[in-house]
């Protein structure tokens, strides 16, 4: 009897301590709050409603499944900096060179303002212009991580990337592509 009684008491505390190591929903609905504060990075401010929830619930999946325990999450001293570092390898992980996801990082409305393509083009042409850019980065960089890194760099009119827009953009109406030389000095 004493044995059974320890081995219940032992099996409850068990799984008292495993609930712990969840998190709840209330501290789910905060991060998911909380990465709102990342919907201005360049990958994400195109993402609609529905793709954002999906991105948000990846990033907090990764970050619960690394810190079971959410209070001590919270009271790391660099929370943030692992917030921020989940984000860019969920976003990292996310980006493949497909047209699907060239148009998040290069969404048609900015490429219009900079003057790369035409206003009204129709859904086809845009369809065609990211599926050009997305084979010709897929042909230029050796990794998802390299290509990245160029997008972080800044200032993408004065990269191949910028050479990649422009030419993809040559083959519709009313688009000039002008070649510019840049020559650097130190």
């Amino acid at each position: 009897m004493k044995k059974l009684l320890l081995i219940i008491s032992l099996a409850a505390i068990f799984c008292s301590c495993s609930k712990q190591r969840e998190w709840n929903r209330e501290q789910r609905h905060q991060m998911r709050q909380d990465l709102r504060t990342y919907r201005d990075m360049v990958y994400l401010t195109d993402l609609n409603d529905v793709e954002w929830e999906l991105f948000a619930d990846d990033v907090a999946v990764a970050l619960e499944n690394d810190f079971p325990v959410y209070a001590t999450f919270i009271e790391m001293p660099s929370v943030e900096d692992t917030v921020t570092m989940v984000v860019v390898e969920t976003v990292v992980t996310q980006l493949e060179a497909d047209a699907h996801n060239m148009r998040h990082l290069f969404p048609y409305r900015q490429l219009v303002a900079e003057g790369i393509l035409p206003e009204g083009m129709s859904h086809q042409q845009i369809k065609s212009y990211y599926t050009c850019l997305a084979k010709k980065v897929d042909n230029y960089y050796n990794s998802v991580e390299q290509f990245f890194g160029t997008i972080l760099a800044g200032n993408i009119d004065s990269t191949q990337l910028g050479t990649f827009q422009r030419q993809c953009a040559a083959d519709f109406e009313g688009v000039v592509v002008t070649e510019i030389d840049i020559i650097e000095t130190n």
